[in-house]
C-alpha cells in the first residue's frame, strides 16, 4: 500500500465514520434533524426552517403547507380569510381501501383544514390582491367539488371588489372519489378565469411542488402571468405514465420548473426567497399601468 492510498482509505473511513455518526444522531433526535431528499445532507430542522424551508446546501424547495406559504408571502395581519366554513361531503358513499368520509375526517386531523386550499384576501407588500392557496398535506392537494367551488368563489370576489387574483398550486390533480363531481370542477374554475379576463383583472398562477392533473388542465396554467417555484414538478400525466406510454427514456429535468421555462410554458421561475417581492413587482407593475 502506497502513502497515498493510506491516505485515501483513511479519508474514507472518516468521511463514513462521520456519515454514521450523523445517521445515528438523526436515529436518536428525529425531531432536531432530517435528510435533504435532493443531496441527502443531514440538516437541523431550524436551519431549514429559518431557510424558508429550503435546503442551504442545494436549495432544494422543500414542500410547505398553505399556512405556512401565507406567512411567507402575506404582509402580517393582512390577510382575512374567506369561506372557510364550506366542507366536503361524501355525495357518492364512495369506499376504497377505506370510505371516502374518514380519509376526509384523517385529513382534517392532520392539517386543521376543512379541504385543500384556502382563499381570502390580503396584501404582498402593500399591494392588494385575492388569493387561492393549495395545501398538498389535504389529500395531496386534490381538487374536490369544494376546492372548485371555493376558488370559483375567490375570483368571484375579485371581480366584484376589482382585484388581481394569485393562485398558489400543489396538487396531485382531480379527487377521484367525488368522480364527475370532481371533473367538473375543471370546467367551472376555467369558466370562472375566462370572467376574470373579461372583467380585465390579472390572474396569476404561482405552481409549486407539485402540480399536476386536473389543475394544470384548468385554472393552473390560465394566468396571464405563470410563475413557478424553483425545481417545482409541474406537468398533467405522471412522468413513469408517458415512459411507459412513449417508451422511451425523458430527460431528467423533464417537468420541472426549468424545463417548461426553457420551452416557454411558463414566465418566471423564481426562488421561494425572491418569491414575494417578485409577486409585489407584477402586482405595483400592474397596478401602476391602470392608473
Amino acid at each position: 500500500m502506497t502513502i497515498q492510498d493510506w491516505f485515501e482509505k483513511r479519508k474514507e473511513a472518516q468521511i463514513q465514520r462521520r456519515a454514521l455518526e450523523a445517521k445515528v444522531e438523526v436515529d436518536m433526535n428525529p425531531d432536531l434533524w432530517t435528510k435533504c431528499v435532493h443531496c441527502d445532507a443531514q440538516l437541523l430542522k431550524k436551519d431549514i426552517e429559518e431557510n424558508g424551508m429550503v435546503c442551504p446546501v442545494c436549495s432544494y424547495h422543500f414542500r410547505i403547507n398553505a399556512r405556512k406559504r401565507i406567512n411567507l408571502l402575506i404582509d402580517e395581519n393582512t390577510f382575512e380569510e374567506l369561506n372557510s366554513n364550506i366542507k366536503p361531503t361524501d355525495p357518492l358513499n364512495f369506499v376504497d381501501t377505506e370510505p371516502y368520509i374518514e380519509k376526509l375526517e384523517q385529513a382534517h386531523k392532520k392539517t386543521g383544514l376543512n379541504e385543500a386550499v384556502i382563499t381570502g384576501i390580503g396584501e404582498i407588500n402593500g399591494q392588494k390582491a385575492a388569493l387561492a392557496i393549495m395545501d398538498f398535506d389535504y389529500m395531496g392537494g386534490s381538487m374536490g367539488s369544494v376546492v372548485g367551488e371555493k376558488v370559483t368563489r375567490i375570483m368571484e370576489k375579485a371581480i366584484e371588489l376589482k382585484l388581481p387574483v394569485i393562485a398558489i398550486t400543489s396538487s396531485g390533480g382531480a379527487r377521484m372519489q367525488e368522480s364527475a363531481l370532481s371533473l367538473m370542477q375543471m370546467a367551472k374554475t376555467s369558466c370562472a378565469v375566462s370572467r376574470l379576463d373579461d372583467e380585465g383583472l390579472l390572474y396569476i398562477n404561482v405552481l409549486t411542488e407539485p402540480t399536476f392533473g386536473g389543475i394544470t388542465a384548468s385554472f393552473g396554467m390560465l394566468g396571464d402571468i405563470i410563475v413557478a417555484e424553483q425545481g417545482a414538478r409541474i406537468g398533467f400525466a405522471g412522468r413513469r405514465v408517458i415512459e411507459q406510454t412513449i417508451r422511451q427514456k425523458l430527460p431528467a429535468d423533464f417537468q420541472t420548473a426549468e424545463y417548461l421555462m426553457k420551452y416557454g410554458q411558463i414566465d418566471i421561475v423564481s426562488s421561494r426567497k425572491d418569491l414575494k417581492q417578485t409577486l409585489s413587482d407584477i402586482l405595483e407593475m400592474h397596478n401602476t399601468a391602470k392608473v
